[in-house]
């Protein structure tokens, strides 16, 4: 008996399967942290993933951790303790981004709509208007546990007309539909590799504006999570380079493998191949009498519940 676990067909949320090439590209034996060629790999990736998360954002970055790392780091990077985060929570993940804000210290206020069901922005604007000085507000764009997509562009504009920034949630987006980062005005997105991308779990990237950035150089508490802190973080990944942490070489092989394959697809036919295939299996399905959970016309084609 083999003591790795044989190939399969993975049809759940993610992991998702990933290419032979993109294998082969992690088996590739690893440099240092401070190679410079790695850094022409990491320019190479930075690149790709604002195409991904259509963004001229500058500190565009893959972080090493998974897509709760990228929440978790964004939070911690613009929450102080007693600042007001309004949340959009329709299903486990809107949940948990509430759940660290409270745990950073955020004064959090949830607004909440029927899982299954978008949040309307009529919901959101009446939540934010009884309330001041608002830090930050967040909201999930294709919730893993519903299969929902949710439009933010609407909602985005709400949280900046009452001064906040916005934080979006692209996991199960990002690769395999449109994010439009720039265009709905998000001021921090995160995602990761191990869906859409098609690349190994293991890395979460994270686009951040300049504005999200300033606030990060402007807090007046020293930030909780120091290995997640955006300004040494770019120290690594702009300027001198300076040593951050042992930083996974493989991964990014990997990643850039992965985005290599996308870039070779294009953006447009791949989202469109995704709606295709999620259009077969929901038909396919409805023979059998199984309906999607998701409201209709807002069913993500990227994850079918």
């Amino acid at each position: 008996m083999s003591s790795y676990p044989s190939p399969r067909i993975l049809m759940g949320p993610g992991p998702s399967c990933v290419s032979a090439n993109v294998l082969s590209a992690m088996s590739i034996a690893p440099v240092g942290y401070l190679d410079p060629e790695l850094f022409q790999i990491l320019d190479s990736i930075r690149v790709s993933l604002r195409r991904l998360f259509e963004t001229d954002n500058e500190f565009t970055i893959p972080i090493t951790g998974t897509g709760m790392a990228g929440m978790e780091c964004c939070l911690a990077n613009t929450i102080e303790h007693g600042d007001k985060v309004v949340v959009g929570v329709n299903g486990f993940f809107g949940a948990r981004i509430a759940e660290i804000a409270g745990l950073l210290g955020a004064d959090v206020t949830v607004v909440n709509a029927e899982w299954g069901h978008i949040l309307e922005p009529d919901m959101f604007r009446k939540a934010v208007s009884s309330l001041s000085n608002i830090k930050l507000a967040a909201c999930v764009q294709a919730e893993t546990s519903t299969g929902i997509y949710q439009p933010l562009e609407e909602i985005s504009s709400i949280a900046h007309e009452h001064g906040a920034l916005f934080l979006a949630d692209a996991v199960t987006s990002l690769g395999g539909m449109p994010v439009q980062t720039d265009v709905n005005h998000f001021d921090i997105c995160y995602s990761a590799v191990q869906k859409c991308v098609g690349a190994p779990p293991g890395l979460s990237p994270i686009t951040v504006s300049e504005k999200a950035f300033q606030l990060r150089l402007d807090r007046k508490s020293p930030l909780s999570h120091w290995f997640f802190d955006w300004k040494l973080l770019h120290n690594f990944f702009d300027g001198n380079h300076v040593y951050h942490h042992t930083v996974p070489v493989n991964h990014y092989y990997a990643l850039k493998a992965a985005l290599d394959e996308i870039e070779k697809e294009g953006l447009p036919e791949r989202w469109e191949r995704h709606k295709n295939i999620s259009s077969i299996l929901i038909n396919e399905l409805a023979e059998l009498g199984i309906v999607p959970f998701a409201q209709e016309g807002y069913r993500l084609a990227t994850l079918n519940v």
